[in-house]
């Protein structure tokens, strides 16, 4: 007869047999523990803790159910984040990685029932990209990590400023050189023919003639003595130096002109560039994000303090709870006209002014300036984004 204990045949083929997944028929959920046969789970279905979690369970069976499916969609997504990040997956391969861990919630006691409803809610509330294809449902985590937002619009925009001095620059240089040539159409090139007699009967006369024929059908520089006669020589050269004065001023207008335009170019893009980040202390705000829950959803605050440009800490009106969020979790508050607002960007951007009128077909405003050098001016036009009620 063999060992009885740890190390006996049986204790140790029960322990393998425990390793690993067990038919989910006889896994209960309620009392997490999973039976090897139906006659186990028949004893445990008869015993008296699981007895007990069934009159636990018949109290509040929604709220259980609300539990194992926040525990199962946070673990999910969770795995999904960590061991594949933004690429594109099938759906079957994230649950067979799921389902192996043998503590893992099962499916049957969530709100889902199938593997496809519930990739199809995870598309719905925004947690991935999902996509139907005939071999299958795909899935792709979205990362909305504030700082991981921020970091990608960093690239966005280098990229774009980038692109914009390259096309600044190409731009200039052309007008630069459309300026050199003082605004004359490039000359063409020249076409070089095939030096040919008219007739066989035709002689050349004269060697000096048939020297000039030639550079000027090779395009050489002709002597001078011969392109010009001596009057003409001297005639050149009285005008040469009566106009050397002219030429020199016209350079220097020139010269004048392209600094007057490069500093026009400048202030221009100044005025004309448009920031991304528009928060600022002292505004009031809504919170549009639906994942901190209704209690702040559609909820106003003011904005105590802007941290990183794209960051900031609100203080919410109706509860005074304070809350730190990115400026893509926020909207700015549009008040009745006579009111008080801060310009958050553009052309006047940081300048207090008072809403005038509201243009809802154009989803715009008019403002009257009430600060700056600009005081008392009525700008027309101004974007619902572009400004927002001080507190």
């Amino acid at each position: 007869m063999g060992k009885e204990g740890f190390l006996s045949p049986k204790a140790i083929g029960n322990r393998i047999k425990a390793k690993g997944l067990q038919k989910l028929r006889w896994y209960c959920q309620m009392c997490q523990k999973q039976c090897r046969d139906e006659n186990g789970f028949k004893c445990h279905c008869m015993s008296e803790s699981h007895q007990r979690q069934l009159l636990l369970a018949s109290e509040d069976p929604n709220k259980i159910m609300d539990n194992f499916s926040q525990e199962f969609k946070n673990d999910f997504i969770e795995l999904i984040r960590r061991r594949f990040g933004t690429k594109r997956v099938q759906n079957n391969i994230v649950y067979n990685e799921y389902i192996n861990d043998r503590e893992h919630v099962h499916m049957n006691s969530t709100q889902w029932e199938t593997l496809t409803e519930f990739t199809k809610w995870l598309g719905k509330e925004g947690f991935c990209k999902v996509d139907e294809t005939p071999k299958g449902w795909y899935i792709q985590y979205i990362d909305r990590d504030p700082e991981t937002i921020r970091r990608q619009e960093e690239l966005e925009r280098k990229k774009k400023q980038d692109l914009d001095d390259q096309e600044r620059s190409a731009k200039f240089i052309e007008e630069q050189v459309r300026r050199g040539q003082g605004g004359r159409e490039p000359e063409e090139a020249p076409v070089f023919t095939e030096l040919k007699r008219e007739s066989e009967e035709e002689k050349v006369n004269d060697c000096g003639d048939f020297t000039l024929s030639l550079r000027l059908t090779l395009c050489l520089p002709l002597p001078l003595s011969v392109a010009l006669g001596p009057s003409a020589l001297k005639a050149a050269g009285s005008v040469k130096r009566k106009d050397a004065p002219s030429t020199s001023e016209a350079k220097e207008k020139k010269k004048k002109s392209a600094l007057d335009e490069i500093m026009e170019m400048e202030e221009q893009k100044k005025r004309s560039v448009r920031a991304d980040h528009w928060l600022h202390p002292g505004i009031v705000i809504k919170v549009v994000t639906k994942r901190l829950g209704e209690k702040y959803h559609k909820k106003k605050g003011v904005v105590k303090e802007v941290q990183d440009k794209y960051t900031a800490v609100v203080k919410m009106i109706d509860s005074g709870d304070k809350l730190k969020l990115d400026q893509s979790h926020l909207e700015t508050v549009i008040p009745a006209p006579g009111k008080r607002v801060l310009v958050l960007n553009g052309v006047y951007r940081d300048t207090e002014a008072l809403l005038a009128s509201i243009d809802e077909r154009k989803f715009s405003a008019t403002l009257t300036l009430d600060s700056g050098r600009m005081k008392g001016r009525r700008v027309d036009g101004i974007a619902y984004e572009d400004f927002s009620k001080m507190a």
